[in-house]
């Protein structure tokens, strides 16, 4: 199997294991092996109902992952890549190993809330990793070689790793508010008390809701200037596809106060959030390799032709 069929099976496989995990969180499954790891309820197969089902399915699609992620990184490693690519591979591997490591803690230490804060930004961030190992050109004979000219669109990319930090801030506050029972410190317009923050819950719901509209605002804007600029209809879309998330995004946290953190909506939360993430990251890699340009115009020998340079 090729490199990027390869890191295309794990990127699937780690959204789908983080959106799992919201699920385990919601439905109150996390110590259904108990404060065991890596044996569940001292056996290496339990009996599988209840919560002891849904924490060990957890476990085995972390299982598979890790196996498949390693296979990912030797096949980097043995393939004539570039230094960048090599520092990919490498980083990947100790963000599974970090991971791997937080989620036996959080099983032993008894589901403590920052420890799976940390757990969930470790798992964005190889996500994130992933995608870009997946998209990054020139991997393997014959896959898409994106023209880089001499000088990159660092304003783009730039704007792309501020929302990626954003979204990562909002993801690790909305990951601890929940496992703290915070979030129906306030309701949809203000909180419980008064229409400003008062209490710890308050404060950290009012943050994390701050953050929320800032990276929605932040996407809309940079939507807009896509398309202002001429930043080339690739991008275009992506950041289109990316407004069309945040607003539905919107839309479901609101839905997660009024049902009272049902569960559905919870869990449809996280993977809409998550999905979103991954967007943002895609559109990093794409941006930061030099395949934005406007209509009209192409590369030669380095330099852009036909059309207005969109990269500065």
């Amino acid at each position: 199997m090729t490199i990027k069929r390869l890191a295309f099976i794990s990127i699937l496989l780690t959204y789908f294991l983080i959106v799992f995990g919201g699920y385990v969180a919601s439905s109150n499954s996390g110590m259904g092996c108990g404060p065991e790891w890596p044996l569940c309820n001292g056996d290496v197969v339990p009996v599988l109902k209840g919560d002891t089902l849904i924490e060990f399915t957890h476990r085995v699609i972390g299982a598979v992952l890790g196996f498949i992620s390693i296979i990912l990184f030797f096949k980097l490693i043995r393939a004539k890549v570039d230094y960048t690519a090599r520092f990919a591979a490498f980083s990947m591997l100790v963000l599974l190993t970090i991971q791997v490591l937080l989620g036996a803690v959080v099983v032993l230490r008894d589901l403590p809330s920052i420890i799976i804060t940390i757990h969930l930004i470790i798992a964005m961030l190889f996500l994130a990793c992933l995608i870009w190992i997946w998209r990054y050109p020139g991997l393997e004979a014959g896959s898409e070689k994106f023209e880089i000219p001499k000088r990159r669109n660092r304003g783009v990319t730039l704007h792309l790793i501020i929302l990626l930090i954003l979204l990562l801030f909002t993801l690790a506050f909305g990951a601890y508010i929940k496992h703290q029972s915070y979030g129906l410190a306030c309701g949809w317009l203000g909180c419980r008390q008064s229409s400003f923050p008062v209490t710890t819950p308050e404060l950290l719901q009012t943050i994390h809701r701050g953050l929320a509209v800032l990276s929605a605002i932040y996407i809309l804007l940079l939507t807009f200037l896509a398309f202002s600029k001429g930043w080339g209809r690739s991008l275009q879309k992506r950041l289109t596809l990316c407004t069309l998330t945040v607003l539905f995004q919107l839309v479901i946290g609101a839905a997660v106060v009024v049902t009272f953190i049902d569960i559905p909506w919870a869990v449809l939360h996280l993977a809409v959030g998550t999905g979103l993430f991954a967007f943002i990251s895609e559109a990093r890699v794409y941006a930061g390799h030099g395949a934005i340009k406007s209509s009209g115009s192409h590369m030669v020998n380095g330099k852009w032709h036909g059309g207005r340079n969109s990269l500065n």
